[in-house]
């Protein structure tokens, strides 16, 4: 569903020598399949992420969803493709703070097939438990509920792949198990793909297949080889 090949991403430092982020030769999801990404902070784990969404571009390789080479695709054919095959939920769960938990939901739908269906956000909501939140807005809801309503809008278009960066690093620990459990439910439900950023080994051991990002990016084993 997706394949990753030779992909490597850069930044400049400072005094402007190229600092290497990823160096990543392989990397796979199959479909439905759900993943823990597990890496130190500042390892590269949100720049994956981002690349794979087409938030970011890689360097150069490859980078192939459902078929699509997507490193191919000009800026709007990465948008439509993101809209489409992809949902993202992150840290700060980026909602729009003047409109309802009902509305973020139905805004979602737009950004994809660009048709509202009333009918799937409301059961999206009620699936996360918030029906009877529909019509509040960001700030009056709970920081646990405000994620919820996050993890129903990136389904809302009904994606290929869900991309989850650290979903819980806001979540309070009485509800960050609630958050994994909603997320992964509803992925295997909707027959989603999902690859989930932690760095919380409790969270990536309830995962079959736990990806380390130092042993997939050989960028973060160079860093470690030198400095032994």
């Amino acid at each position: 569903m997706l394949q990753l090949t030779n992909i490597k991403k850069s930044y400049r430092e400072p005094g402007g020598n190229p600092l290497p982020v990823l160096d990543i030769p392989s990397f796979r999801v199959e479909s439905a399949e759900q993943i823990a990404l597990v890496g130190r902070s500042g390892g590269g784990k949100t720049t994956l992420l981002h690349i794979i969404a087409g938030i970011t571009r890689a360097d150069s390789g490859s980078i192939v969803l459902d078929g699509l080479e997507l490193s191919q695709l000009s800026e709007p054919g990465l948008d439509k493709v993101r809209a489409q095959k992809i949902g993202y939920v992150f840290q700060t769960f980026n909602l729009l703070s003047g409109f309802s938990a009902l509305e973020n939901v139905l805004l979602g739908m737009t950004f994809g097939k660009g048709k509202y269906d009333s009918d799937r956000a409301r059961q999206l909501l009620a699936k996360v438990g918030l029906s009877h939140r529909l019509g509040h807005k960001p700030r009056q809801l709970s920081v646990g509920e405000q994620q919820r309503v996050a993890v129903a809008r990136a389904l809302a278009c009904k994606p290929s792949l869900l991309l989850a960066d650290e979903p819980t690093a806001n979540i309070d620990p009485r509800n960050q198990q609630h958050i994994i459990d909603l997320i992964r439910e509803s992925c295997r439900d909707e027959g989603v793909s999902l690859v989930i950023v932690t760095h919380s080994s409790e969270v990536a051991g309830q995962f079959t297949r736990i990806e380390r990002l130092e042993q997939i990016n050989r960028a973060i084993a160079d860093v470690v080889a030198t400095t032994k």
